[in-house]
C-alpha cells in the first residue's frame, strides 16, 4: 500500500467540521467515552477492540472488532479492513494495569504490560501510517505513573516500566513524523474512575477526563509536538 506521508509542511492542518478518528481500546472506560464524545460532535468514530460491549454497540459508530494489538497479523488485517481510509487522529488508548510489587515481582507479567503498553502502541501507529496524511494527529495514552519525576511512591512495576517506554515511543514519533507534517501528544488522562483503577472514588470521571483530552488533541499542533500533558493542560515532568 502506498504512503500518504509523502509531503513537508510547517504546520498541522486544521481537521475541519468533522474528522475520523480511530480508537483502540473502544470498548469500555475512555477509550468508549472517546467514541461517545467524538460521536456526539459529529466525527467519523473507528472504534477498535477485542470485542465490542453492548454500550459501544449502542452508539452506532463503526466497530472493528477481533483485533490484538500485541500481534502483528492482527494489526496488519486492521490495516486492511480499513482499505485506505484516512485517519486524521490515531489515538493509542489499549493498555493494561497489573499491580507488580517487589516483592511479588512478576515478569511475565511485566513483558505482557510492555507488549500492550508500549510495543501496541507503536505496532499500531507504524502499520497505519499509510493511512496518516500531513495534518493528521497520533496520541499516545500514557500515564502520570510513567514519569520518572513524580515517581514517589515505587512499586507498579510493569505498569510503570512500560508507560515510560511508551512515552519515549511518542517522543521518538514526534521528531520522526513531524516532516511529514503529523503531531504527537503524549496524555495522560488523570486518576480516572473505570474498571481499571477498580472506579476509585478519588478520582474523575471518564466524561471529564476526556473532555479534556479531547481539548489538548484539539490544540496540537506541529508547535506542541511532542508534549507530556496532563488532561487538565498542565505539562508533565519526564
Amino acid at each position: 500500500m502506498e504512503s500518504r506521508c509523502s509531503s513537508k509542511v510547517d504546520k498541522v492542518e486544521s481537521l475541519g467540521d468533522m474528522a475520523t478518528y480511530l480508537i483502540t481500546g473502544a470498548n469500555r472506560g475512555i477509550g468508549y467515552e472517546y467514541c461517545r464524545q467524538l460521536q456526539k460532535r459529529g466525527d467519523t468514530v473507528v472504534a477498535v477492540c477485542r470485542s465490542a460491549s453492548k454500550e459501544l454497540q449502542a452508539l452506532g459508530v463503526r466497530i472493528e472488532t477481533g483485533i490484538d494489538i500485541t500481534s502483528d497479523a492482527s494489526v496488519a488485517e486492521l490495516r486492511d479492513r480499513l482499505q485506505g481510509m484516512p485517519i486524521d487522529v490515531l489515538i493509542n488508548n489499549a493498555g493494561i494495569l497489573e499491580r507488580v510489587t517487589l516483592n511479588e515481582l512478576d515478569f511475565e507479567s511485566i513483558r505482557k504490560q510492555f507488549e500492550v503498553n508500549a510495543l501496541g502502541a507503536l505496532r499500531v501507529t507504524q502499520m497505519l501510517l499509510p493511512h496518516l496524511k500531513a495534518g493528521s494527529k497520533v496520541v499516545m495514552m500514557t500515564s502520570r505513573m510513567g514519569s520518572i519525576a513524580d515517581n514517589t511512591s515505587g512499586n507498579s512495576y510493569g505498569y510503570r516500566m512500560s508507560k515510560v517506554a511508551l512515552s519515549m515511543a511518542g517522543k521518538s514519533l514526534s521528531h520522526d513524523l513531524k516532516p511529514l507534517g503529523i503531531a504527537v501528544a503524549i496524555l495522560h488522562p488523570g486518576l480516572v474512575q473505570t474498571r481499571m483503577t477498580n472506579f476509585t472514588s478519588g478520582g474523575i470521571t471518564p466524561e471529564v477526563a476526556v473532555n479534556g483530552l479531547l481539548q489538548r488533541i484539539d490544540a496540537l499542533t506541529l508547535d506542541n509536538t511532542g508534549t507530556f500533558w496532563h488532561s487538565n493542560g498542565e505539562v508533565l515532568p519526564w
